[in-house]
């Protein structure tokens, strides 16, 4: 791995200058998974974020954590009619990430192909989309969505082929041993433990990169950045906690861990 790098913040800065961050994502079954990424991303030093998500979901967002701001979006669930007012939104924030808690989301690849702002596309969003639909993204799958991105791209499921694809995106699969590729080359991250295949962990992930690119670090910086103080997170809670840690332990811990790793360096 490449040495971290973290963003700098002048003393005499003034809210939202340091990084405006939009969410994208929520349904009715995952409610949670908006949250997390939302907070992970404010752990990570962004001055605002902001998570857009059907109304009952925003409301619920709203009862966990007063430190996100929600826009309430008509319907039960994100759709093609939202498309417009996500884009003006996004105009709006320095970096944007859409997935999490989605759900089935056809009408994604729309938003994205129109989307100017630095992306980052997780968990439901990376089903429905080729490597060619994204500009200037972080795309973090797992195994199983790496592989079905690879398919719905024509490809096989080869890291090789993945990054003849790639553009100017770069890709995070997720895994017992993290692999980062980038038109710059592949970097493994061998921070994280088993524990961390419970839900939520990826949300944090996602959220830490989002509010890295908010703030100004590269594609590749931020990637770099959230994969190693993530793992190193948890490796730090799995030995206060062991087996019983949660995403939101994870979430919690990573701003500490932001702190010490920002001191050393």
């Amino acid at each position: 791995m490449k040495d971290l790098r973290f963003p700098k913040r002048r003393k005499d800065s003034h809210k939202g200058e340091n990084g405006r961050v939009l969410v994208i994502g929520g349904s009715p079954e995952y409610p949670g998974a908006i949250a997390l990424a939302g907070l992970a991303a404010l752990r990570s030093g962004a001055d605002l974020v902001r998570v857009a998500a059907p109304e009952k979901v925003a409301w619920t967002v709203n009862s966990l954590t007063p430190d996100l701001i929600t826009i309430k979006m008509k319907g039960t669930r994100l759709g093609k009619g939202h498309i417009r007012k996500l884009l003006e939104l996004s105009g709006e924030a320095d970096s944007v990430l859409i997935g999490n808690g989605m759900g089935r989301c056809p009408w994604v690849r729309g938003f994205i192909r129109d989307c100017r702002r630095p992306l980052v596309i997780d968990a439901d969003a990376l089903k429905e989309i080729e490597f060619t639909d994204a500009r200037q993204a972080i795309l973090t799958p797992h195994r199983a969505e790496f592989e079905r991105l690879c398919s719905n791209s024509g490809i096989g499921h080869s890291e090789e082929e993945a990054r003849k694809k790639l553009g100017d995106n770069l890709l995070i699969i997720k895994g017992r041993e993290d692999l980062i590729i980038s038109k710059e080359g592949s970097y493994k991250n061998r921070t994280g433990n088993d524990r961390m295949a419970v839900g939520g962990t990826g949300d944090v992930l996602a959220g830490l990169c989002a509010g890295f690119l908010a703030q100004g670090l590269s594609s590749l910086e931020s990637a770099i950045d959230a994969v190693y103080i993530n793992g190193r997170a948890g490796d730090k809670l799995l030995s206060k906690k062991g087996y019983s840690f949660l995403a939101s332990d994870l979430a919690e811990d990573n701003e500490k861990m932001i702190k010490k790793l920002g001191k050393q360096s």
